[in-house]
C-alpha cells in the first residue's frame, strides 16, 4: 500500500487577514504499486496530449477550470481511493493548535491517517516535501510515535518534491477539488468533486 498526503487550504487562523476558512488533508490511496504506476503513466499521456513538458506541474491553484476537469476526468477510473479530512478552522479550540502551523498540520495528518476505519495498514507514506528540514524530522517522528502504537500504519515514510512526482500533483488536485466543494461563493463549487465521487471513500467533516 501507498499513500500520497497534500493539504488544500493553508494552516494558518488568521481567517480576517487572508487565511483559509476551511483546511482540507486528503490521502490518495494505492492498495498496489502497479497500479500507482499505471495513474501515473496516465497523467502523463494527459501532458504529452495538452503540449505540456515533463516539468508542467499540475496545482489546482494555478490550473483553469477547464484544465482541473480535464484532468479530473482522466483519473476518475484509475484504481485508488480517497480519504479526506475537512477542517472548518472555526472548530479549532486547542490555543495549542491554533498558535503553531507545524503543531495544527502534524495533528491534522495523524487524524485522518488514524480515523481510517482499519482501512490503512502499513503503509508507504509519501508527502510533498516543501518545509525545513527540522519539521519533516519531528513530523516523521511524531506520525510514527502517534500511529504505530499497536497495528502498525506507517511502513515508511518519505517527503517528495511535487514537480517531480507526478502523484503528489494528483492529490493537489484531489485536495483542491474538495476544498473548492466547500466555497460555496465560488461559481465552480460544484464541479470537480463530483468527477472523482466514485474514488471517494469518506469524508470526514471534523466537529
Amino acid at each position: 500500500m501507498i499513500i500520497f498526503i497534500d493539504e488544500s487550504g493553508d494552516p494558518g487562523f488568521k481567517v480576517n487577514k487572508g487565511s483559509s476558512k476551511t483546511f482540507v488533508v486528503a490521502l490518495v490511496i494505492f492498495n498496489d504499486e502497479l497500479d500507482a504506476e499505471e495513474t501515473a503513466l496516465k497523467i502523463k499521456k494527459l501532458k504529452r496530449t495538452l503540449g505540456k513538458t515533463d516539468r508542467f506541474e499540475f496545482k489546482f491553484n494555478k490550473c483553469s477550470q477547464d484544465l482541473r476537469n480535464q484532468f479530473l476526468k482522466t483519473i476518475q477510473n484509475c484504481k485508488f481511493r480517497i480519504r479526506a479530512i475537512v477542517v472548518p478552522k472555526e472548530k479549532i479550540y486547542s490555543p495549542n493548535l491554533r498558535q503553531s502551523k507545524d503543531k495544527f498540520y502534524n495533528y491534522i495528518v495523524k487524524e485522518v491517517l488514524k480515523n481510517n476505519n482499519d482501512t490503512i495498514r502499513d503503509a508507504k507514506i509519501r508527502l510533498d516535501g516543501l518545509g525545513e528540514r527540522l519539521f519533516k524530522k519531528e513530523m516523521a517522528v511524531y506520525l510514527r510515535k502517534q500511529l504505530n502504537c499497536s497495528k502498525p500504519i506507517i511502513k515508511d515514510f518519505k517527503f517528495c518534491d511535487s514537480k517531480k512526482n507526478i502523484l503528489i500533483q494528483l492529490v493537489d488536485m484531489v485536495a483542491g477539488s474538495i476544498r473548492r466543494s466547500y466555497d460555496s461563493d465560488k461559481t465552480d463549487c460544484a464541479c470537480y468533486k463530483k468527477i472523482i465521487d466514485r474514488r471517494i471513500e469518506d469524508i470526514w467533516e471534523f466537529q
